[in-house]
């Protein structure tokens, strides 16, 4: 998944061999491979906190999530122990609706009764 996102391996580390000087290694060299090591460091860290904000995030969504499931679950249960005429308001409920839906149907007819006049 990031594999191609990285300069080095951990084998290429591992592998590494630097030229020798008088003095020791080529402290050029030794320096521009730290400074791989560095970026590949620094990547590595932006990506962990990134995976760590998302898991975050995913677990208080997945937390939320099964609220509403034993929240929809009691639900159910409470209508399957009812019988649907003791359920209170749910005629009611449907009547509410039927009425706001006949007065948008009827009374948009009316208006257009009226505006022909």
């Amino acid at each position: 998944m990031y594999k191609d996102e990285f300069n080095l391996t951990s084998d290429m580390i591992l592998e590494k061999s630097f030229k020798i000087d008088t003095r020791g290694y080529r402290l050029k060299e030794v320096d521009q491979f730290l400074d791989l090591i560095i970026a590949d460091y620094e990547h590595f860290y932006t990506i962990i906190r990134n995976l760590e904000k998302e898991k975050e995030d995913n677990l208080e969504q997945i937390i939320n999530l099964k609220q509403e499931i034993r929240n929809l679950k009691t639900n159910v249960e409470i209508v399957k122990a009812s019988p649907t005429s003791s359920v209170p308001g749910a005629n009611l409920d449907v009547l509410k609706r039927l009425s706001r839906l006949e007065k948008v149907v009827y009374g948009n007819e009316e208006k257009e009764e009226d505006s022909e006049e």
